[in-house]
């Protein structure tokens, strides 16, 4: 193999997964935003299953429901055409794999009939839009698919692309701070970090650019600026006209260039719907679009009284830090440290790798009192809440905000986290355990 196939065909963190359950009846459905990997998972997937499983090819068949011919007839006759494949072969497995499965209308009541209908078939979907790809399948499909998100590269795939080296040393780490996290295991902070400004490096640049696999692999700034450039047009055509069919996307163009320049900031409707000529229910609409297409989130607030939670507005992130630095136009990156709005950068940053990890196993949110004082982030695992306070500058010493000690004193987490630019340390507020660590290694 080229190295240049190496790096175009670079296992992603979730090819484990599906191998793990690839013997299993049940549908796989991958969901995630468009120029992802999808595709290029479900190529690796295929060679894997050609490979390691030793399945012929001929009985692994690759479709679009972007090609309008294929779409049809699926659309006319499901049975005969998955028949047309298989007929005569009862006794072998058969691996289907259909992507941008939300074309296909009453998508979910038609696999149901060929999963019912075929036992030695293996159905894998993927989908761009999380609002169409569910809602085609989850009211046919209780209890036979299985749900898994490809979202753009984590940083923990980033550094995989970029160095082997340094991702031996990011996995060493980032193992140990997730099992304090997750596990409670104990955490010991390094001294020195030989590989501080090597991290620093590849983390501005992920920070600059964001993880879409295109562009983290494209040799020049041009190139990857005309990557995002297609991947915005390509969104807004064919998810937004085409597919979600809102004709005034004029106004929707508006809406994602304000929230843009907002990361990180609480959302406000009446603010928005003055800013883009619009009113209330329709900016509610827009908001939900942008999330079900995996272009915005909406991060809710932490509170112990859930009636308060649902009241209060929520702060607003892009998925893809890249996708919005292109969007606003304004980012220097040739003095990436001076951005006016550096900090909340690094926090979209840190969303997004909170957001990949561990999806499963917790909750995100923030915390703001009526006085202000706030929390960036907080965890909530099934055992414990940890609060995560983003700090990118320079620490000599441990330094607490305002906010940070309110929320110990109040609620007595057992562990706390700060995300420094490339200090390690230690500190504890009462029982709490708080450790400082370098953005990178989350």
């Amino acid at each position: 193999m080229k190295n240049n196939d190496k790096i175009k065909y670079f296992d992603r963190l979730l090819l484990e997964q599906l191998k793990k359950w690839i013997d299993r009846k049940e549908i796989f459905a991958i969901k995630g935003p468009r120029q992802s990997g999808k595709t290029t998972l479900l190529k690796i997937l295929h060679a894997w299953l050609i490979k390691e499983k030793k399945i012929n090819t001929e009985n692994i068949i690759f479709i679009t429901f972007e090609e309008q011919d294929i779409l049809e007839k699926f659309s006319l006759n499901a049975k005969d055409y998955v028949n047309s494949f298989i007929k005569n072969k009862p006794k072998e497995r058969f691996y289907f794999f259909i992507d941008e499965f939300q074309y296909l209308e009453n998508g979910g009541q038609i696999l149901k009939t060929l999963y019912d209908l075929f036992d030695n078939v293996k159905f894998i979907i993927t989908g761009s839009s999380s609002l169409e790809l569910i809602g085609k399948t989850a009211k046919f499909l209780v209890g036979r698919i299985f749900y898994f998100y490809l979202w753009q590269l984590s940083f923990e795939e980033f550094v995989k692309l970029k160095s082997s080296q340094l991702y031996n040393v990011y996995k060493e780490q980032s193992v140990k701070l997730n099992d304090f996290i997750f596990e409670s295991k104990n955490y010991s902070c390094l001294e020195k970090d030989i590989f501080s400004n090597d991290f620093e490096k590849l983390f501005q640049e992920y920070a600059i650019w964001g993880g879409y696999p295109a562009v983290a692999m494209a040799s020049d700034n041009e190139t990857k600026n005309i990557i995002l450039k297609n991947i915005y047009n390509t969104y807004i055509n064919k998810e937004i006209v085409d597919l979600l069919k809102i004709t005034d996307y004029g106004k929707l163009k508006t809406l994602v260039a304000i929230l843009s320049s907002q990361i990180g900031n609480l959302v406000n409707y009446n603010n928005l719907a003055n800013d883009t000529q619009s009113y209330f229910k329709e900016i509610q609409r827009f908001l939900s679009v942008l999330e079900e297409t995996y272009i915005i989130f909406l991060l809710k607030p932490f509170f112990t009284n859930k009636v308060s939670e649902l009241k209060k507005n929520p702060k607003v992130y892009l998925i893809d830090i890249g996708l919005r630095n292109y969007i606003i136009s304004g980012i220097n990156k040739d003095n990436f440290n001076f951005q006016p709005d550096l900090g909340a950068i690094i926090e979209n940053v840190v969303f997004s790798q909170l957001r990949f990890k561990q999806e499963d196993l917790c909750s995100l949110k923030y915390w703001r009192t009526l006085g202000k004082a706030e929390v960036d982030f907080i965890l909530e695992t099934p055992k414990e809440t940890i609060p995560i306070e983003v700090k990118y500058s320079n620490f000599t010493f441990p330094k607490i905000s305002r906010g940070f000690r309110s929320f110990i004193q109040e609620h007595a987490p057992k562990k706390a986290i700060i995300l420094t630019k490339n200090y390690f340390g230690e500190d504890k507020i009462n029982s709490t355990i708080i450790k400082f660590v370098p953005v990178w290694y989350l």
